[in-house]
């Protein structure tokens, strides 16, 4: 126990002794935690923004004008029939009609053009939410090439496509550039660390001499360098836990305004032990792989 508490005294001396190294070792490893934190957040917020455009965008199917009222609630219980899909409304001519004038009842001149026009020109047609927004191809596809094809008029899903595409390609565009983040800055500060613990090695170069006379073990020599890069791994992930917090504090109100299904304090919350440890395993080992790898090339014993 005297000698592991020497260690950890040994430790803490070469991290305090070459402070302005161990300072940018910490900061750039707070950099990386960072990102790691932000791809760990992306991941609930990606499902939540997914889950919000699943439920607010659909397809709407129009049928032709002389098409049968009959015929259309056919094609719906076809429809229905299919797995990919969720939900399917029948809204008659009468209905698109009467959304159309109540949407845009303060529209004066364009309320008045449609009553020029003498007759309800809108088409009956069928509101289709699929369970997944990936799964709106194959309900246009079975309507576009099915048995009721010569029924319809259009499918709007080909207008909506890009929508939904921007918010998955987004989503891991976002992701992608999170990760190539956190890998640079990984490096980076692997390289920090790993120069932290030779420039300490380096320095106490006549110590470890004396401890090899008098017979010292080689955790005994090795041991204070690996906790040197335990100890700014530690701080840098205790200090990005705290920033996390503070950050999701300050911007939970301005990311719901914008995103309303989406609550970082929330996220923070739910998910603060796993987030703790996933913080601290980051930072220990960034701080104990750089040290291993000075220790392994500059301390021979």
């Amino acid at each position: 126990m005297n000698l592991f508490k020497r260690v950890l005294k040994n430790g803490w001396k070469n991290f305090s002794g070459s402070f302005g190294l161990s300072f940018a070792t910490v900061f750039v490893m707070i950099l990386v935690i960072s990102t790691i934190t932000i791809l760990y957040f992306l991941n609930p917020i990606s499902d939540m923004l997914v889950k919000d455009v699943e439920e607010k965008v659909d397809v709407s199917v129009y049928f032709k004008e002389e098409t049968d009222p009959e015929d259309i609630l056919e094609v719906k219980s076809e429809i229905v029939k299919i797995p990919e899909v969720e939900e399917v409304n029948y809204i008659s001519k009468e209905e698109a009609f009467e959304s159309f004038m109540d949407r845009h009842k303060e529209d004066h001149i364009l309320i008045d053009s449609l009553a020029e026009v003498g007759y309800n020109p809108f088409l009956a047609s069928l509101s289709v939410k699929a369970k997944e927004a990936s799964r709106y191809e194959q309900v246009a596809v079975f309507l576009e090439t099915g048995p009721f094809k010569e029924l319809v008029d259009k499918i709007d899903y080909h207008q909506r496509k890009p929508v939904i595409e921007k918010v998955f390609a987004f989503t891991k565009g976002v992701k992608n550039i999170a990760f190539f983040f956190s890998m640079v800055f990984g490096i980076i500060a692997l390289i920090i660390a790993f120069n932290t613990v030779k420039i300490a090695i380096q320095s106490s170069k006549e110590e470890i001499s004396i401890m090899r006379l008098v017979g010292a073990s080689n955790w005994f020599v090795r041991g204070p360098f690996i906790i040197q890069g335990l100890i700014a791994g530690s701080i840098a992930a205790l200090i990005t836990f705290v920033l996390t917090f503070v950050a999701s504090h300050f911007l939970d109100s301005n990311i719901s305004s914008i995103i309303p299904s989406v609550s970082l304090l929330g996220i923070f919350s739910s998910n603060l032990l796993a987030l703790l440890l996933i913080q601290l395993l980051s930072g220990a080992i960034l701080g104990t792989a750089s040290s291993l790898i000075a220790v392994r090339k500059y301390l021979k014993i």
